[in-house]
């Protein structure tokens, strides 16, 4: 009997001696959790932790949570260790459990060295959110979580090179978010589709993200660029024409001279509207400045059927005159005319008159092409004008 009494009382002391435990570890937590910052609270919960872990304490696992979503100075490893322990313990409720999972989705992809935890955890904040804004479809808080999940797993699959995944999942975290840095990272991802030569699927995002972000006038170009180099020529110049009529631009104005200078080759009507925009660019876009004059200058002139034979006469009257010349100074060198004999007089006079007929017709065709390059520099003094260059 005495045996038996012994006994009981030996385990009625454990049992207090637990309760006694689990008591102290109950006010350490509270403790910390009433604490009145963030500095003072840490210390506190680690101390909690470092006496009551594996005590079968019903707080350890928000512990961990807390130490693992609270904003203090620690290290990546003691983000995930709290993060992972938390998660392990079960228990906690769906919003805390959401920062935990964000949390641990955040530092595995800034660490990059985990891609698979990273995704999964974002999934996981994905699939909580999603439960929860079922339940509570008013409250926005889920709706933002689901749209930091997604762009968390586009970041990873941007990484890993997977521009398709990442885009689809950029996109629908913008749906959701509508937070332009989601647009910067779909441009990036854009703009090395387009430098792979993968022109078709760089206008889809670029045309999204015009379409998107109406002032976004770069994106709105990249779509021309991209349609200009898959063959759409039309296309691309329906929305360079418009880019260029919404704000004047250089490089727009050279990208539709050029469209319109090849065009012209086979349609003569376009010449015209095709020197008016070259010129523009000649004046407004410096690294095409040359280019864009030399071929102004040249459709202008191909445009002028007598300017090309014209050319051609003048040079073949400075090479009579030359020759003419020559022959003078070959036959007579120095001499006066009162010199020369009556048949050398009458051989001499005849090659001057000759010369001077020549030099006439020179004049006369020196006379046209000036005409016709007056003509030129009225156009380019009428851009200067339309542009509002006074110099």
């Amino acid at each position: 009997m005495k045996k038996i009494v012994l006994t009981t009382l030996a385990l009625f002391l454990v049992a207090g001696g637990i309760a006694m435990a689990q008591n102290e570890c109950d006010a350490l937590y509270i403790k910390a959790m009433q604490a009145n910052s963030a500095a003072e609270r840490v210390p506190l919960l680690k101390e909690f932790l470092a006496k009551c872990s594996g005590k079968g304490s019903q707080y350890e696992n928000f512990a961990n949570a807390f130490l693992c979503t609270t904003v203090y100075q620690k290290t990546d490893q003691e983000t995930i260790a709290y993060g992972e322990k938390a998660l392990a313990l079960g228990g906690l409720d769906d919003q805390l459990k959401s920062q935990v999972l964000t949390a641990l989705a955040v530092v595995y992809n800034k660490q990059g060295q985990n891609p698979e935890k990273t995704k999964a955890y974002a999934n996981q904040l994905i699939q909580t959110a999603t439960s929860m804004k079922a339940k509570e479809p008013e409250n926005a808080n889920w709706n933002n979580l689901i749209g930091i999940g997604y762009f968390i797993i586009g970041q990873t699959q941007d990484k890993a090179k997977d521009r398709k995944g990442a885009l689809d999942s950029y996109q629908t975290s913008y749906g959701i978010l509508k937070d332009a840095k989601i647009l910067g990272e779909m441009k990036k991802i854009a703009k090395a589709e387009y430098e792979a030569k993968a022109y078709a699927d760089a206008e889809k995002v670029f045309r999204f993200l015009a379409q998107t972000n109406p002032k976004d006038m770069e994106s709105q170009r990249l779509v021309g660029e991209c349609l200009y180099k898959t063959g759409k020529t039309q296309e691309a110049l329906a929305i360079f024409k418009e880019i260029h009529a919404k704000r004047r631009s250089g490089e727009m104005a050279y990208n539709i001279g050029i469209i319109l200078a090849r065009e012209a080759k086979t349609n003569p009507v376009l010449i015209q509207d095709a020197i008016r925009f070259l010129l523009d660019a000649a004046l407004l876009y410096p690294a095409q400045s040359k280019r864009s004059m030399e071929l102004a200058e040249n459709l202008y002139y191909s445009n002028d059927k007598e300017w090309n034979n014209r050319v051609k006469l003048m040079q073949e009257s400075k090479q009579l005159i030359d020759e003419w010349a020559k022959t003078i100074n070959t036959k007579f060198g120095d001499k006066s005319e009162e010199d020369l004999t009556p048949d050398q007089r009458r051989e001499y006079r005849k090659i001057n008159e000759l010369i001077d007929k020549e030099q006439k017709v020179l004049e006369d065709l020196q006379a046209k092409q000036k005409a016709s390059m007056e003509g030129f520099n009225k156009l380019l003094e009428e851009a200067k004008q339309r542009l509002g260059i006074k110099k």
